[in-house]
């Protein structure tokens, strides 16, 4: 039997559905940004593209309705500090100079993230208090693009950070 799927079922809902954690940042000419998502999922293999929601709540959000690219970090179960540091409210996600870097085209990255994709916004789509972007990916790099082992990645469920590794499989 189905009930109303009121905001807090929904969310208690997807809270046990586990989520690959990604790290995106962006910047529009007024400073980098950075937050944590849990929605990055690919959309085309050729050309291509992926996307990701951020909920109009984010103070990323702004930024990243106005943003030209974004960096996604795919993170690793060794880089929760990463997610933790772009789920933080009210701090400097940027404060510390040696964890970022800038890339030669502009954009703030996290070099130790396991996987990042630099993407250019092609469209943005309003869906309830959110906005999903759609980027066409430009570039990738990382252990597990550039051919070395990929690491344990980093998944959120239930409330609770996890990393999947060989102890994890089902067949």
């Amino acid at each position: 039997m189905f009930t109303t799927a009121t905001p807090g079922r929904f969310t208690a809902a997807f809270r046990l559905h586990p989520a690959g954690v990604a790290l995106i940042t962006a910047d529009a000419g007024t400073g980098p940004v950075a937050l944590t998502a849990t929605s990055v999922s690919s959309v085309s293999v050729d050309p291509p593209m992926l996307m990701f929601s951020v909920s109009d709540a984010s103070s990323s959000a702004p930024t990243l309705r106005c943003a030209d690219t974004v960096v996604i970090h795919l993170l690793g179960a060794d880089e929760r500090h990463l997610a933790k540091l772009g789920a933080s409210s009210g701090i400097d996600r940027f404060a510390d100079t040696a964890l970022w870097r800038r890339l030669p085209t502009g954009e703030a990255y996290f070099p130790q993230a396991r996987v990042r994709i630099r993407a250019r916004v092609a469209q943005r789509v309003r869906a309830g208090t959110s906005c999903v972007l759609i980027a066409q990916a430009l570039e990738a790099a990382g252990p597990g693009v550039d051919g070395e082992p990929a690491r344990t990645p980093l998944v959120y469920h239930d409330r609770t950070w996890h990393g999947l590794d060989d102890r994890s499989k089902l067949g």
